[in-house]
């Protein structure tokens, strides 16, 4: 999973799975989420995201990673 920030749109992705996108769906005038062929859901996309998510802090907990450069 990743999750990436663009400030020069305001857009949080959250990455789920490394898949190919094959539909697109919008859950609400600022979140979407993609899907694979078999409609798992792969990415969700949060545009005006500081409008409607805290970006101050991320908490994670009892999450088994790697931290990657």
């Amino acid at each position: 999973m990743r999750l990436a920030y663009f400030a020069e749109t305001d857009t949080l992705s959250i990455q789920l799975l490394d898949a190919l996108s094959a539909e697109t769906e919008a859950l609400s005038d600022h979140v979407t989420i993609d899907r694979d062929k078999t409609g798992e859901i792969i990415a969700i996309d949060i545009e005006h995201a500081s409008k409607h998510v805290d970006l101050s802090s991320l908490h994670a907990s009892s999450v088994p990673f790697t931290a990657t450069a």
